[in-house]
């Protein structure tokens, strides 16, 4: 089932559209104008629009809608005979057109092929994307995709962008994804967290110092805006920063220079900054603790991270991303496959820890599963000493789970190599009858 968005000016075309589209089982938003659908996109898998329209015509939406993004698909409708309008919307970047009066079966052909081309382009894009960071994007959502277009669209310009977003997003990979398709991906991304360095120790740590500037500067140190030289520095949790160190950064921006602390000299910079808070920096100048000037420095560009609740669509591709990928690190031998019923649940959950909390839970999910595959029984906290927290806690899994699974992992392993003979799973695990034995109790590991 595809979103698709009609764009037409004739009440009756319209409502005749919507019915037969929704017939088909397609979620549909009709709309008389082209302002009225640049405002109605959220989730739109394909665009339907006719060509002659009193507020914008079809190409000039067509154009609009390509500037917002380029994945989505346009199927232009045009009056009988206006065939050298529909090849100006194909040159144009139309994805087909059809002309009035048109066969409903045809309609629905074009919406299918037009859907998939949708669904084939994002992955394109994610892949492209993917290769460029080495890391998997996940996720097919339109406010995934959306960010997305917009990240691609400002990487390779050369401006400062303010990445905002709620703990947990993931407005680290945002920067590594601009870094990546800009000119500068040749030299290095320098990551600084503002909220894990020190108050007292920030300027220090961000500008540099000599040796002796300060008790216990014992040598020189390299500032991260010069390790970044050339490259990028993505400035985590800006709104950490203290007030004073807020006005040295100001100037760092303005003039492409730093002075170390407690030195002379004057270092000229070339950087490109990205700097990322899950706080609403507007409401910080206005109380007073964060630099308005500096707030409009930082947010030449904005991009949004959108929230999981907001994803929720990615969360059954995330979970078993996760799964994959916990299953591996943990030497499991198999992938833990997650149950629907589960399934249905972690897309009601709110996550208030986004993506890294719920990467956090498959990972104790699948460091305390017992079975091939996991279901609601593996939320449940364990009344043992030493309970793991429940699904809602933002923490990962602890050192002994990791180690446990690990464990559980090179058992199950080594039982399927020696075809469930234990005295050669024994001998291939160094262990002695009784040993082995003890830990297929303690795993629930079968012993048959």
């Amino acid at each position: 089932m595809s979103k698709v968005l009609i764009v037409d000016d004739d009440p009756a075309v319209l409502f005749a559209l919507e019915e037969a589209i929704r017939e088909r089982r397609h979620d549909v938003v009709a709309v008389s104008s082209g302002t009225a659908a640049l405002a109605a996109l959220d989730g739109v898998d394909v665009a339907i629009s006719d060509y002659s329209m009193p507020d914008m015509d079809g190409i000039q939406l067509l154009e609009r809608l390509a500037a917002i993004d380029s994945t989505l698909p346009v199927i232009m409708v045009t009056a009988h005979g206006s065939e050298r309008l529909a090849v100006r919307a194909l040159k144009q970047g139309a994805y087909d057109y059809l002309t009035k009066p048109f066969d409903n079966d045809e309609l629905f052909y074009s919406i299918e092929r037009a859907a998939e081309t949708r669904r084939f382009r994002l992955d394109e894009r994610a892949s492209s994307l993917e290769q460029a960071v080495g890391v998997r994007i996940v996720g097919h959502s339109p406010a995934l995709a959306r960010l997305l277009e917009s990240a691609a669209r400002v990487a390779n310009k050369d401006v400062t962008v303010l990445v905002r977003g709620e703990t947990g997003t993931g407005k680290e990979l945002v920067a590594s994804l601009l870094h990546a398709r800009s000119a500068r991906a040749k030299h290095s991304l320098v990551v600084f967290n503002s909220a894990a360095i020190p108050h007292e120790l920030a300027e220090a740590q961000l500008f540099g110092h000599a040796k002796g500037a300060f008790t216990g500067a014992v040598a020189s140190h390299v500032g991260f805006f010069a390790q970044a030289n050339g490259g990028t520095l993505f400035l985590d949790e800006v709104g950490e920063l203290r007030l004073d160190v807020q006005a040295k950064l100001l100037r760092a921006l303005q003039e492409r220079e730093v002075q170390p602390l407690g030195s002379n000299r004057i270092e000229k910079v070339d950087v490109r900054v990205v700097a990322a808070t899950h706080r609403d920096l507007l409401a910080e100048v206005k109380a007073g603790r964060f630099r308005e000037d500096l707030y409009y420095r930082l947010n030449v560009v904005e991009l949004v991270v959108p929230p999981l609740r907001e994803r929720i669509g990615d969360i059954p591709l995330l979970a078993r991303e996760f799964a994959r990928k916990y299953s591996e690190r943990f030497g499991l031998g198999y992938v833990v496959q997650i149950a629907p019923e589960l399934v249905e649940y972690l897309e009601r959950e709110p996550w208030p820890g986004n993506v890294r909390q719920l990467e956090n839970t498959i990972a104790r999910c699948i460091a305390l599963a017992t079975t091939k595959i996991i279901g609601l029984e593996a939320l449940e906290p364990s009344t043992h000493p030493g309970d793991v927290p429940p699904a809602s806690s933002s923490m990962g899994p602890s050192f002994r789970e990791q180690v446990e699974a690990f464990e559980r992992g090179l058992i199950n392993h080594a039982l399927a190599a020696s075809g469930g003979n234990q005295s050669e799973t024994a001998r291939r695990l160094h262990l002695n009858r009784a040993s082995l034995y003890d830990k297929l109790k303690k795993y629930g590991i079968s012993k048959e």
